[in-house]
């Protein structure tokens, strides 16, 4: 008998405990998390040109396919960057086309970085060498140089203020 009281309150200690026991109905007080300005998608509105520019985060996705000469989202050969902005929705907007090498190259002149989101690689343009390839526009010293169509660059489209469709 003495055996089957100690197993008995045991097995009541031991549910007890796995249960939780007694739980306060009091919560503790929550600690406020500081907000954090997230930087949303945008546009870049050059005046002087009278363009509005895709200002939109490059994701980890693009990233990597630049890396591996591959065409996803904002990053790809020629033929991709083409279709991605014709096909592009954007800021309210459906006309957005690739830009010349002569819109990247005066953007990128520009002596602070207007871009919230941006890369130090290759932006695609529409420009056509006499050999076959596109030029392209490095932001960091806004030069044109020409390029592969098969080669993976980034992409930023572009339309004219003013024109709605």
């Amino acid at each position: 008998m003495k055996k089957s009281i100690i197993t008995l309150g045991a097995l009541l200690l031991t549910s007890l405990l796995m249960a939780g026991g007694y739980v306060s109905t009091k919560l503790s007080e929550v600690t406020a998390i500081p907000s954090h300005d997230c930087k949303a998608d945008m546009v870049y509105r050059d005046r002087d040109q009278n363009l509005l520019w895709q200002d939109q985060a490059y994701t980890e996705a693009e990233n990597g396919a630049f890396k591996r000469h591959q065409s996803i989202g904002k990053a790809g050969s020629y033929a991709h960057a083409v279709r991605y902005c014709d096909r592009l929705q954007y800021d309210g907007y459906a006309d957005w086309r690739l830009p010349t090498s002569d819109e990247l190259t005066h953007v990128h002149y520009k002596r602070e970085q207007v871009f919230t989101y941006f890369r130090d690689n290759d932006f695609w343009s529409s420009t056509p060498t006499a050999e076959g390839r596109y030029y392209v526009v490095f932001p960091a010293d806004a030069i044109r140089y020409p390029r592969s169509p098969r080669q993976s660059n980034f992409i930023r489209c572009v339309r004219c203020i003013g024109e709605d469709k």
